[in-house]
């Protein structure tokens, strides 16, 4: 018997992938998306791999269609699919601003907007919506991709505010430098230099996001809701 259903956009890589394999391990069936067709490296039958637009709402109703004729609607969502498109804000193209925002955040919307009335109707749920620290400090080059992250701590903290009588927690987690495809192209140097600012001394790993992840989601976090949790390693304090 599984403890629940639980969505993740963006798990074919990374930290999506890393919090899709945490949740199986704990008995959970999981459903995890990606653009791009993809298999889990993992095999069992409670790890379910879905090819999803997340900026196309014809596809998520499609999926939530899916879903729903297979009684897998979700009670944890994980709103973690996003890209980045980098450049300074002078040449930045009108393609590179809008790809990004649409998916980074109307992506978070379009499966928030068709999954919560689930959750109301069963009078509990849990969204954890995946940030970054570029949303809470901003970083040269990522206009576009800190605008995405930090509408997403505002996104949070007004839908925990209409949800909270509903049983609902919404959380949002903000990672740093963390070891995936998005910071394997760093130098030694370069790596060793970004280093050097945290004070825990080094790059977070997956697993650390997925554990906190997994947390939220608990019901020993039903009293948190409305906050966004940096997981840096100490490079972003208050």
């Amino acid at each position: 018997m599984s403890n629940g259903n639980v969505f993740i956009s963006g798990a074919s890589r990374g930290i999506g992938n890393s919090i899709a394999k945490y949740f199986v391990q704990n008995d959970y069936i999981v459903v995890g998306t990606s653009r791009n067709e993809f298999k889990f490296d993992v095999k069992t039958e409670n790890l379910i791999p879905v090819k999803l637009d997340v900026t196309s709402r014809d596809d998520v109703k499609k999926c939530f269609d899916f879903l729903k004729s297979e009684n897998l609607l979700p009670d944890i969502l994980i709103n973690n699919a996003g890209i980045t498109s980098d450049q300074i804000f002078l040449r930045m193209k009108n393609e590179d601003w809008d790809n990004v925002i649409d998916t980074n955040l109307n992506g978070v919307f379009n499966l928030s907007k068709i999954f919560v009335k689930n959750m109301i109707k069963n009078k509990k749920g849990r969204i954890i919506n995946i940030s970054s620290i570029s949303g809470l400090m901003g970083n040269p080059g990522q206009v576009n991709y800190s605008s995405s992250k930090s509408a997403l701590n505002g996104f949070t903290k007004s839908l925990a505010k209409e949800l909270g009588s509903r049983n609902i927690t919404v959380n949002c987690i903000a990672p740093g430098f963390i070891e995936t495809d998005m910071t394997s192209f760093l130098e030694e140097d370069a790596k060793q230099r970004i280093e050097e600012t945290i004070p825990l001394g080094r790059l977070g790993k997956a697993e650390d996001i997925a554990k906190l992840v997994a947390f939220l989601a608990s019901d020993e976090a039903s009293y948190i809701t409305g906050q966004t949790i940096s997981i840096d390693g100490g490079l972003l304090m208050y």
